[in-house]
């Protein structure tokens, strides 16, 4: 594991594999980067295959503060700068994909390329501009109850609930294990960044090639919002594309595992 040091006390660890261009993906919410393991060992013969484990989850550093949008962007930035990675394909997952899209937002030139993994990436909640998904008001004291009340049975239904198809006790089991390795003050905080997050005036200004890969069937990102995504795109002459993944939920690794795996390798192609 590589380990990058974001600010004083804070370090990020980051499972760097495989030699070429780099492909840098950022898990969902709780998880890490083992919920990337087939994509790095199949990418690693082709590219340069990075899985970052944000703060808060997995190996990396767990603070009590500092889960903002903001913070989060400058982490990926640190990253980005100390490793030297150039040209990159940020790959996003879920939460990891509203982070990729605020780093492109950001005017980050090391770059090449954002695809989005069953994240919209501007919003995770509905608005009266974006009125796909559930509303934050009702959402969030919710999940936050559950959190503070009974964090392993929240977080079982959170990852049992996100899939479209009828998953295998043990790869829930799984899940929820990585996921229980983030504790309740970065859930609540990365909760509140998720929720509250709007990106929808920022996606005008992303200046590269946005890709996206969706659950047909996925109850935690809405497929119509995605689409929502491509069209804004198209309309403000930007570069975008949607690939729908039929009878797939919120976990397109393992629901449909070849044809995500073709999905990401199609796009990863279309940068020189």
């Amino acid at each position: 594991m590589t380990v990058v040091e974001v600010e004083p006390g804070v370090r990020l660890h980051v499972r760097d594999v495989g030699r070429g261009r780099p492909v840098l993906l950022i898990a969902g919410f709780g998880l890490d980067h083992e919920v990337w393991h087939a994509q790095l060992r199949d990418l690693a013969p082709s590219y340069r295959v990075l899985g970052l484990d944000l703060r808060g989850t997995g190996s990396s550093d767990k603070p009590v503060r500092g889960y903002g949008m903001d913070r989060l962007v400058a982490d990926v930035r640190t990253v980005l700068d100390r490793l030297d990675l150039r040209d990159v394909s940020l790959v996003g997952y879920s939460f990891g994909g509203q982070v990729g899209l605020a780093v492109a937002a950001a005017g980050e030139r090391r770059l090449a390329q954002l695809v989005l993994v069953c994240s919209n990436g501007v919003r995770a909640t509905r608005s009266a501009r974006f009125p796909f998904g559930r509303d934050a008001d009702r959402l969030e004291p919710a999940l936050l109850t559950a959190e503070r009340t009974d964090r392993k049975a929240a977080r079982r239904a959170n990852v049992r609930g996100a899939f479209g198809t009828v998953p295998e006790p043990g790869l829930v089991d799984w899940l929820v294990g990585m996921q229980l390795r983030m504790p309740t003050w970065s859930a609540i905080e990365c909760y509140r960044t998720y929720l509250r997050t709007d990106l929808t005036a920022a996606l005008d200004g992303v200046g590269l090639p946005v890709r996206q890969i969706v659950g047909a069937a996925d109850p935690v990102t809405p497929a119509d919002g995605a689409e929502w995504v491509r069209r804004r795109l198209a309309a403000s002459g930007g570069d975008g594309h949607l690939t729908v993944l039929a009878e797939c939920g919120h976990y397109p690794m393992f629901e449909a595992g070849e044809r995500f795996d073709r999905a990401l390798a199609g796009y990863l192609a279309e940068v020189g």
